[in-house]
């Protein structure tokens, strides 16, 4: 069961590594909200992927990758997200080059809440993530496991190593953040993500399961 433990440990680091729209919404609420923002995307994030590991453990994701409608619908939404937040990154940007330097102060409510709501949505709204957690758990329960415990494990343990993941990047995000030259730096890499989030968001609509 540990060599079991250790390989998955190491699946889900890699998982986590890939960039996604996770990830891009992760890095867009630290660049506009800072530490915090950051934070409570990061709980966000992993109470969905928890919802959808322990949706997978109970087979109620078969429901999603058999009923055409629900995934669809699903995917139109986390795409329509993923656009928003990509625009308002944007004008973000064009709003702070219009309005000067006095502009450049982080917004209120990329902050606490906010950043929550954020990347709850995002996740969920995700079904890929549904679909993927139904496909990617079940490799690594040790033959002759009881099925639900071990799943029930899988799912801590995924959620474990992808919050190590993400604090990680923020707290590189943050390092390289106060080592950079003023506020437009910071601007720019804001209207970067915004772009990343809408090509992720288009990417989400033309693509089919």
């Amino acid at each position: 069961m540990s060599s079991t433990l250790l390989a998955f440990c190491g699946a889900a680091l890699v998982l986590a590594m890939i960039p996604g729209p996770s990830t891009a919404v992760i890095v867009r609420q630290a660049l506009r909200g800072g530490r915090r923002a950051a934070l409570s995307t990061i709980a966000a994030n992993e109470v969905g992927l928890l919802f959808w590991a322990l949706v997978a453990a109970l087979g109620v994701t078969a429901l999603v990758e058999a009923s055409e409608v629900a995934y669809d619908a699903l995917r139109l939404a986390g795409a329509a997200v993923l656009v928003v937040l990509g625009v308002q990154s944007i004008l973000g940007r064009r709003r702070a080059g219009a309005g000067g330097a006095g502009s450049g102060a982080r917004e209120p409510a990329a902050g606490g809440w906010s950043a929550f709501r954020i990347g709850l949505l995002t996740i969920l709204a995700n079904p890929k993530a549904a679909v993927f957690a139904a496909s990617f758990l079940p490799q690594f329960v040790p033959t002759g496991a009881p099925t639900l415990p071990a799943l029930l494990l899988l799912s801590l343990v995924w959620v474990a190593v992808d919050t190590a993941w993400y604090l990680a990047l923020v707290l590189l995000l943050g390092r390289l953040q106060a080592a950079m030259a003023g506020d437009r730096m910071r601007r720019t890499l804001e209207a970067v993500s915004g772009m990343i989030l809408v090509a992720l968001g288009v990417r989400m609509v033309l693509e089919r399961p």
